[in-house]
């Protein structure tokens, strides 16, 4: 099983929105896959079509210790797709768990215990995706603890490259005190509008800093990818055929072509 951490303290970059059609696009292809909802705002859970008044368990219960991944854990729409949905009790979490010893690690714990306690009818999770809230406090830490690699959600806007300094600075932090395994799985270009100039060179700049670690695939601003969560759907059941949805199969079969390498390293 791997996790992958989806980050970034800034908000409006797509991250969400990568991590429910990352996600299906994963299914689709044969993983079993399931969403860890951090984020107070619960868009997430929205958009995969989870009914606040429908999550009687959640991420919540999952880090003040009073229940578990798999017991939060929710079928979607999307077949081998599952999400622990968030609620908005999430926002008080940093300061009922800020005096344990343990703090940094309730969600490393909580996916450990799902490796070893996985549904057996319908087969063990081979990812899970972490919607990390817009902020690099607590629960953004315990995603990054509990993480095998960080993908990182980048819009192809001015202030790209500062917010990703931030991030990294974070990550290496993290990576020294409490997850020495920790690694950057590449950086997503997201928003991306042809027609604008400035997008373009944000894009040769992001490529320059980052290297290979930027995915070759990039979504672009799309209206219908921005319809779909209204509808509760990712953007591969609401179209298809859209020039988004056709973008995020691409970046799934990018994601599982270099965890193949990271594998055989």
């Amino acid at each position: 099983m791997r996790v992958l951490v989806l980050a970034n303290q800034k908000g409006g970059v797509g991250k969400t929105t990568t991590a429910i059609n990352l996600g299906t696009a994963l299914a689709a292809i044969g993983e079993k896959v399931l969403i860890a909802d951090l984020d107070p705002q619960g868009n997430a859970s929205t958009g995969l079509g989870i009914d606040r008044q429908n999550r009687r368990r959640s991420t919540y219960d999952v880090m003040v210790g009073e229940g578990t991944l798999l017991e939060a854990a929710k079928p979607t729409a999307v077949p081998g797709l599952y999400i622990a949905p968030s609620t908005l009790d999430l926002l008080g979490v940093e300061l009922e768990i800020a005096p344990a010893a343990d703090r940094a690690h309730r969600l490393k714990k909580a996916v450990a215990d799902l490796a070893k306690h996985d549904d057996a009818e319908t087969g063990p999770f081979t990812y899970v995706l972490v919607d990390c809230p817009p902020s690099l406090n607590l629960l953004t830490i315990n995603a990054l603890a509990a993480a095998d690699s960080v993908l990182v959600p980048l819009q192809c806007e001015f202030f790209a490259l500062e917010g990703l300094s931030q991030l990294l600075a974070t990550v290496d932090q993290v990576k020294r005190t409490l997850n020495p395994a920790l690694t950057i799985h590449g950086v997503v270009l997201t928003m991306f509008d042809p027609r604008n100039n400035l997008a373009s060179q944000v894009v040769a700049d992001v490529r320059h800093h980052m290297g290979d670690k930027v995915y070759d695939t990039i979504i672009p601003r799309n209206v219908r990818v921005s319809e779909a969560p209204s509808h509760g759907k990712p953007v591969l059941l609401y179209d298809f055929k859209c020039a988004g949805s056709q973008a995020y199969l691409k970046l799934a079969s990018e994601i599982i072509q270099r965890e193949k390498a990271l594998r055989a390293a």
